[in-house]
This record gives structure tokens, sequence and C-alpha cells, in this order.
């Protein structure tokens, strides 16, 4: 498994396929695998790239406390270290913060954004106090395993084998740990980009599940909002719509890819 160096250590990604570049990112205490299901999809006419983010997947822990706004830096290290052009970035929840920033930060690395049930644009004292909540250790503790199964609403081949990867992470010391630290790194001011979201000029799809108990919603319809120029899609899934419901997810993703980033037919 090939690794790019960070400034918080090495990261895991792989790269399959040929052509224009598509990113793929990962929420917490998930990993890359999440997107097996529309992966082969992708990897006929791009080259696509799948980061396990620190302390996931085959990525070692950061050498500093993890947080949404330090992976938003790890993304911004991995392109510059792997030269990577243009690309269109597909982020689910805290992945979709980190290329929404990416795309605030340096836009002339994103040519596009599909934003899966994200983080970055919640906002306001209610979502705070949420975040700061799920965020505190002993709390993650007693609910991670069930909160997992609620907002995943398991309904595909692929959901089932997520299940039970993340659940048996989040039943780990370590899993809580790191999940609680991204929550609650999500109650801190840098973490709210619905003021910085105007600079966001890169063409903007928004994909969010009808059933998503983690991020409801009602959040999806805010991003929208925020961003100009996005469009929203809802599907009857949960948090990870493109692993639930992936024709559906690759029949809307398709056509947006084809415009931003357009590939020869193979």
């Amino acid at each position: 498994m090939p690794t790019a160096r960070t400034r918080v250590g090495p990261v895991a990604y792989s790269d399959d396929g040929s052509g224009p570049v598509v990113v793929l990112l990962h929420a917490a205490l998930h990993d890359r695998r999440d997107f097996d299901a529309i992966k082969p999809h992708l990897v006929r006419h791009y080259r696509v790239i799948a980061v396990d983010w620190p302390g996931h997947g085959e990525s070692p822990e950061p050498s500093s406390a993890p947080s949404a706004a330090l992976y938003a830096d790890v993304l911004q290290d991995l392109v510059v270290a792997l030269d990577l052009p243009s690309a269109v970035f597909i982020g689910s929840s805290v992945g979709g913060y980190c290329a929404s920033r990416l795309a605030i930060t340096d836009p002339a690395r994103v040519a596009g954004l599909v934003l899966a049930d994200t983080g970055g644009f919640l906002g306001g004292p209610l979502a705070r106090a949420y975040c700061r909540f799920l965020g505190t250790p002993a709390v993650m503790r007693r609910v991670l395993p069930r909160f997992v199964r609620s907002y995943l609403k398991a309904q595909s081949e692929n959901d089932d084998a997520v299940l039970r990867r993340v659940t048996d992470r989040a039943r780990t010391a370590e899993g809580v740990a790191l999940t609680a630290a991204l929550w609650r790194s999500f109650a801190a001011p840098e973490a709210d980009l619905r003021r910085q979201a105007a600079r966001i000029t890169a063409p903007t799809l928004i994909v969010w599940g009808a059933k998503d108990t983690a991020i409801p919603l009602r959040f999806g319809r805010a991003t929208q909002r925020a961003i100009a120029g996005s469009r929203l899609e809802v599907l009857d899934s949960g948090h990870l719509p493109f692993s639930s419901r992936p024709a559906e997810f690759h029949a809307v993703v398709a056509p947006f890819l084809g415009e931003v980033q357009p590939c020869s037919s193979r």
C-alpha cells in the first residue's frame, strides 16, 4: 500500500485507473473501503485515489491530536506530495469538510466537489453543543456502536461490510477516543466554514441520505444554501448514500463528473 508523507506522518492511499483524478475521502472511524461499491464504476474512466485518514484503515496514528482541521491540513499535504492536478473530491462527512476547506484555501486544486452528508456547514449554538456532547468520551463510549447502526441504516452488502468494520472499531478504546475527538473538533470555530463558503467557486454537488441520523437532512439543505450554485440530491439512505444506493449515487454523480472533469471514453 503506497503512502504519502504529511505533517503528522505517513498516510495510506490506493491509486487505481487512469485519466482525470477523483479523490475519495471517508468519514470518521471508517476507511477508504466505504467506497468499494462505487469505485469500480469510477476506475473505468478516472484515476481514483482513495485515502485512509490518519489513525484509520492502514494509516498509522497521527503524531498530533486528531481533529477535522488537522485532517484538512493532511489533505493539503497529500495533494502536494502526490503532485495532483486539479481533481474532483468526493467527501463523506469529515471528508467533505476537508474537501470544502481545500476548495476555499487552494481553489486551483479543486475541479469539483461531491459532498456526501458533509460536515463543515452545521454551525449555530445547538449544532456546536451537539458536537461537544458527542465529543465527550464518556458519552461516546456508551452510544457509539448503536450510533453507528442508527446513522448507517444498512441496506446493501457494502453497508453490511462497513457496519462490521466500524462496529468492531467502535467497541475499542482507541475508536471511541478518535471518534470523540473528531466530533468535538467540529465545535471549534475553524470547523465552521459557513462564513467562507462564498469563496467556494468549484462546481458543487451535494448528495444526502434522507435517513441520516448523524447529520440530518436539514443540514444538507443548509449546506446547499451556504454554497452558491450548488445542487442538492437526496437519496433514500443513511449517512453513506454512495454505499447504500450505489447505482442511484452513480447515476447522479456520473453526469456531474462528465461536466467538470471530462474524460475520454474507454
